[in-house]
């Protein structure tokens, strides 16, 4: 009896010990935990979708998902193949570029209308506390953060994991000018050392304006935040990003819901929309769309390109690695709308059209 309580009190305090550690964040307090308390969507102590958002679909429970995740056979490949990828000289852009180079999940980087953008970077290998679980796919971590040059505007849209990496976001520090996030992430900055003056945290629906024809927009998204049990202190969320010359939008981590066809109507059409693909099941509907909804997201956004991502960098979901873009290119043939489908590290013009490869097709 004694020595199994001596053994729970170690297990505890290592436990608190893991947890302390800086990769983890902060949650807000102070006068940020007031300006959250503020906000008309924060409610019962936490931040709540627009719409009733279970985490999991009725009937399901968290023991079931688990029980498939790690003990019932079916399909969840991994690509046995280091993936193909392109390697764009980043410091080397000519100024009037107007380009976007994926980086594999929901990691992007924009050159438009001369400034530099860069969105939830991830390239430490993983997206995970624990460094040998959700390790990134092999060759879909061909750049690292000395590839970048000095960054505008970084754009974190929530506080997951596969979103916002520790690693990541500390050796990008002295790059970044300006970092634009949702309300309460920009406590995980603060703790990392960043520069309040240089962050605008923000709630849905309100606008940053930046000068010479640029502002972006926060808007809502159906999804959920927290790096550890405790979800929703912070706000998750969407963005439109208004150049001189293009609108973009920037979709982050969500579920279907209405509010796609507001912004629509509020702010497109949409020059692209840069929407999540993968990582999905019908357990989890409400948080992550399917195929057939991003699809149709892109039609309520009246979009004139999809550019689908949070796929082919790490396994989330009960799927194969490569079902999310095989899914998602058919029904957007289907649903007659223009699709781009680069490889990591491919310049993608946001001026000219180009056709690209299936280049996952034949790959193991």
């Amino acid at each position: 009896m004694f020595t199994t309580l001596i053994i729970l009190i170690f297990l505890i305090a290592g436990i608190a010990v893991f947890m302390n550690q800086p990769q983890f964040g902060k949650l807000p307090s102070g006068e940020r935990q007031k300006r959250i308390e503020r906000s008309p969507n924060y409610k019962d102590g936490q931040f709540q979708n627009l719409s009733h958002t279970p985490s999991l679909k009725e009937g399901v429970s968290y023991f079931q998902v688990f029980y498939e995740f790690f003990f019932k056979k079916r399909k969840r490949s991994k690509p046995k193949d280091p993936l193909p990828s392109q390697k764009t000289d980043l410091h080397s852009l000519a100024p009037d570029e107007n380009i976007l180079v994926w980086f594999g999940h929901s990691s992007y980087f924009m050159q438009v209308d001369g400034k530099k953008i860069l969105v939830d970077p991830v390239f430490s290998g993983n997206a995970s506390p624990v460094k040998f679980t959700t390790k990134a796919f092999p060759g879909s971590d061909v750049y690292t953060v000395a590839d970048f040059p000095e960054i505008d505007i970084l754009i974190i849209s929530h506080d997951h994991w596969d979103h916002l990496d520790y690693e990541t976001v500390l050796k990008l520090k002295p790059k970044v000018k300006k970092v634009i996030t949702s309300l309460g992430t920009a406590e995980h900055l603060q703790a990392w050392g960043y520069d309040v003056s240089l962050i605008e945290e923000k709630d849905w629906n309100e606008t940053i304006e930046l000068g010479n024809g640029f502002t972006i927009g926060t808007t809502p998204a159906r999804h959920f935040s927290g790096r550890t049990l405790t979800r929703n202190k912070a706000m998750w969320m969407s963005f439109v990003l208004q150049t001189p010359s293009f609108r973009i939008f920037l979709g982050g981590d969500s579920g279907y819901d209405y509010f796609f066809k507001e912004i629509g109507e509020k702010f497109g059409p949409f020059d692209l929309a840069i929407l999540e693909c993968g990582q999905y099941n019908e357990y989890w509907k409400y948080i992550h769309m399917l195929p057939e909804q991003v699809v149709t997201v892109a039609h309520d956004l009246k979009a004139k390109k999809l550019l689908p991502v949070h796929w082919a960098k790490f396994s989330l979901a009960l799927h194969d690695w490569d079902e999310p873009i095989k899914s998602v290119t058919a029904e957007a043939e289907k649903q007659g709308m223009p699709i781009l489908t680069p490889m990591i590290g491919e310049k993608v013009s946001l001026d000219k059209p180009q056709v690209f490869k299936k280049w996952w097709e034949g790959l193991e």
